[in-house]
């Protein structure tokens, strides 16, 4: 050991960093060239099976005989191969997604191409994994709670929220799935907010990784009286401190005037002056839409009121709610 490893510490960093840089390039590059291997792969399987003369038979045989023929090469058993033809056609001829599908494991793509169906549906998920690199559980977690479906569902938003912050709709969600909180029927709002506080970690990879947990019941002094918001949040692509009242009922119009009150007071009190105006969001048990457009609709604040669901959903359910509002859409435009 060194008399003085204070003195080298930076150095002993700098080496480490290269090391660790040129491993994360290698394993980048080895990914890549087995991805393009297994699209081969995938490529002749699919022209062999389109062609007539191989069938699962041959398939089979061909999976033995690489194992027979090497057995230190892993991972080409029949029922790999035949999820590489599958890969390949897939994607085959999509210029916009091959580079995406090179930058993830074989396991994520697994679980894109074989679990979703339409090619805007694996964008999503392939897109979502790369940016926010979601790990195999995280990426099972996303497809089971029909995110790419929900996110097709316009958060219900006021007015000033989309003035004051114009990203605002690529933030939100007009429903929350919390089923990892195993909550009971009846509960109340403080065994919601113990809930989400105790996984906190699932919360966020729920709410979006740019939120940043700041405090619960966070203290608001306005002259002689305190006020306790449930959660508080800053988000890092809005630059803005997110409060987040929590309802086990159904949203009431008078919720509004007690969030706009603690907006007004983050904005004076605790805002930072480079940060953009404090945003609020009710998550209630359940909602009227007609009810919540009708309240945000003069609400002077940036606002919005979400609901959460305890169980999985129902992708038909929201496949359906999807199209009932496109179906309006184009009825407005119509007419």
């Amino acid at each position: 050991m060194s008399d003085h490893p204070v003195s080298h510490r930076q150095d002993f960093a700098e080496v480490l960093g290269h090391i660790q840089q040129t491993r994360q390039r290698v394993f980048a590059q080895a990914n890549t060239a087995l991805i393009d291997l297994y699209a081969r792969i995938g490529q002749t399987l699919s022209h062999k099976v389109a062609q007539g003369g191989w069938g699962k038979g041959v398939v089979t045989e061909l999976a033995r005989y690489i194992a027979h023929a090497d057995p230190t090469i892993k991972g080409f058993s029949d029922k790999n191969l035949w999820r590489m033809k599958q890969f390949y056609e897939a994607y085959q001829g999509d210029e916009e997604l091959s580079p995406l599908v090179r930058e993830l494991p074989w396991t994520h793509n697994v679980i894109v191409f074989s679990r979703c169906k339409s090619p805007e549906e694996r964008a999503f998920y392939l897109r979502l994994t790369a940016q926010d690199k979601l790990g195999k559980r995280e990426l099972e977690r996303q497809i089971d709670t029909a995110l790419f479906e929900r996110s097709t569902l316009p958060a219900k938003l006021s007015p000033a929220a989309r003035v004051l912050h114009p990203s605002i709709d690529q933030a939100f969600k007009d429903r929350y799935v919390l089923e990892f909180l195993g909550l009971p029927e009846p509960h109340s709002e403080n065994d919601l907010k113990r809930a989400l506080v105790q996984h906190m970690k699932a919360f966020v990879l729920e709410l979006g990784k740019d939120f940043l947990f700041v405090g619960e019941e966070f203290r608001l002094q306005v002259g002689n009286q305190d006020f306790f918001i449930d959660l508080l949040f800053f988000h890092r692509g809005l630059s803005a401190l997110v409060a987040f009242e929590l309802k086990v009922g159904q949203f009431k119009p008078e919720h509004m005037g007690q969030l706009n009150f603690y907006l007004e007071a983050l904005d004076r009190d605790v805002k930072k002056s480079h940060e953009n105006p404090s945003i609020g969001v009710l998550l209630c048990r359940d909602k009227d839409d007609e009810v919540v457009e009708y309240a945000l609709s003069r609400n002077l604040s940036p606002a919005l009121v979400a609901q959460y669901q305890l169980q999985l959903p129902d992708k038909k359910l929201i496949a359906a709610k999807m199209h009932e509002l496109l179906a309006q859409h184009d009825g407005v435009g119509d007419e």
